[in-house]
């Protein structure tokens, strides 16, 4: 597994999350919703320290990770952060890998 955040995603992220350089991004999982990869699960995001970080990626001086016990949503895929305009907020996109 793998993730990717876009340009514009990123920038959201520093934006609306008052993130800078130094900072942690956790993707995590929630109990309800849906996705492509889960059903009954969707998937969350907070500013967060990482503890035990089973895939991670740094853009820009941010950390972008996913936590082991976490790691099971993904299903074999690669997570891509995107960002929709119009909404005014990150999308997400799984690959398989």
């Amino acid at each position: 597994m793998k993730i990717f955040v876009s340009d514009d995603a990123e920038k959201w992220f520093r934006d609306e999350m008052d993130i800078e350089e130094g900072d942690s991004i956790r993707f995590f999982v929630k109990y309800g919703g849906s996705t492509a990869v889960q059903e009954g699960f969707s998937l969350g995001l907070m500013k967060e320290e990482a503890e035990d970080p089973a895939v991670t990626t740094t853009k820009n001086g941010i950390l972008f990770f996913v936590e082991e016990k976490d790691v099971w949503y993904f299903d074999g895929h690669d997570l891509h952060v995107g960002y929709n305009p119009t909404l005014d907020e990150p999308v997400f996109e799984y690959k398989k890998g």
